[in-house]
């Protein structure tokens, strides 16, 4: 039996997609037979307050569906700012270190990523229990700071760089979930060898017949009759939503758009900033945090859904998760992200791609898929695309990883 040690900042019951994809990986290693420990906090993002249940103790366990999750002490801050984050980060870095001396040893301890404070923890853990090490990299940290132009401390930077490229080094094993991150790695000289590219996908069980269009909330909310464009997830610094609530703005009162309405569900850094940028607006509403499993009934209720990120260098060699969920549900895609990201959707045919922060091109974006004369086409093509993106199947892949990892370490 394969004894796997994952160590994450978040994990379920919180929603964002690191918690997701770590959840949907460790729900199918179990059910391969695998003996899986997550190693994290309390439940707090992203408001930086624990959980209704949950308290924020040094060390607390519990097991849901099969995986055994051990909870330890952190600093909660909200999702925003940059000196408390970092205290979260190292929190949790102290905490997880000093809690995984006393678990069982395992066959193999994966860190994930962006921040790393999480990955030295995991490299330390190993090799005290002389086990191998793996670096799961979702987005390339420190990097990522600077695209959401957070002022940081330049020789900050240059340790925490500095620090990356050595677990880099270190790492017995690397997972990746872009090209772009592959090619990046090699080019900072660690071995390809090592590396390996597991995607970011979609559980299609949880999907299927999942996201049927509900009435009764459509009335609810106001927008029964309406051309629905949508964006769901995080609210952070990162996704560049301004550009959503000015499209809005500038499409209010004009009778070509007459039936167009905009929502967003979810919460984050910028989440009060932009409700404030939206005040006013007749064809705009923000929904806020929701539970995971009732966001099947949002994308249900969307006829586009926006995916944006502000236009930076880095954030083309990022594939947002979301984009996979959109393929599940049915929803033809509005995509704001330049590089890989953008190749996927119009090799797949499942959307129209518009400049990032770029309002006019996006409202561009919105007339012409809602004219679109092979809507019902993107529509199916989102469901054919989503098969290629199989999340049980990348969990399966990964775990194959960590068997030929414990096999050369025997």
């Amino acid at each position: 039996m394969m004894r796997i040690l994952f160590l994450t900042d978040n994990f379920v019951p919180e929603s964002n997609a690191p918690a997701i994809r770590t959840f949907e990986h460790a729900k199918r290693w179990v059910e391969r037979g695998a003996d899986v420990t997550i190693l994290t906090g309390a439940p707090n993002f992203p408001s930086g307050i624990t959980f209704p249940g949950y308290r924020n103790a040094l060390w607390q366990s519990e097991v849901i569906d099969g995986i055994k999750i051990v909870r330890v002490w952190t600093f909660m801050v909200p999702n925003h700012g940059v000196t408390l984050r970092l205290l979260d980060f190292l929190s949790f870095m102290i905490s997880s270190l000093i809690v995984g001396l006393f678990l069982k040893k395992p066959d193999i301890i994966v860190g994930t990523s962006p921040q790393f404070f999480t990955v030295v923890s995991a490299w330390i853990l190993a090799k005290c229990k002389r086990c191998p090490f793996i670096f799961e990299i979702r987005d390339i940290w420190p990097d990522s700071v600077f695209a959401v132009n957070l002022k940081v401390a330049g020789c900050l930077v240059s340790l925490a760089s500095r620090t990356a490229t050595f677990l880099y080094r270190q790492a017995d094993g690397i997972i990746v979930v872009t090209k772009a991150t592959l090619e990046f790695l090699v080019s900072r000289g660690i071995d390809p060898v090592k590396i390996f590219l597991i995607p970011n996908g979609v559980n299609l069980r949880r999907f299927e017949g999942a996201c049927e269009k509900d009435d009764k909330l459509a009335e609810s909310l106001g927008i029964s009759g309406k051309f629905v464009i949508g964006y769901i997830g995080t609210h952070g610094m990162a996704h560049g939503l301004e550009a959503l609530v000015e499209a809005a703005r500038a499409a209010e009162g004009k009778e070509e758009f007459s039936d167009l309405y905009f929502i967003t569900v979810g919460s984050g850094a910028c989440f009060e900033d932009l409700k404030r940028q939206a005040i006013g607006l007749s064809n705009f509403s923000m929904i806020g945090q929701i539970k995971h499993d009732d966001i099947f009934r949002y994308w249900g209720m969307l006829d586009a859904t926006v995916i944006h990120l502000r236009d930076a260098p880095l954030f083309r060699t990022v594939i947002p998760s979301k984009l996979f969920e959109a393929m599940a549900a049915g929803v033809p895609v509005l995509h704001g992200v330049r590089g890989e990201s953008e190749g996927i959707v119009e090799s797949k045919k499942i959307g129209i791609s518009f400049t990032p922060q770029d309002p006019v091109s996006l409202l561009k974006a919105v007339r012409e898929i809602r004219s679109h004369e092979g809507y019902g086409q993107l529509k199916n093509n989102c469901l054919e695309s989503a098969k290629d993106y199989d999340r049980e199947i990348f969990a399966d892949t990964m775990l194959a990883c960590f068997e030929e990892l414990k096999a050369k370490n025997v």
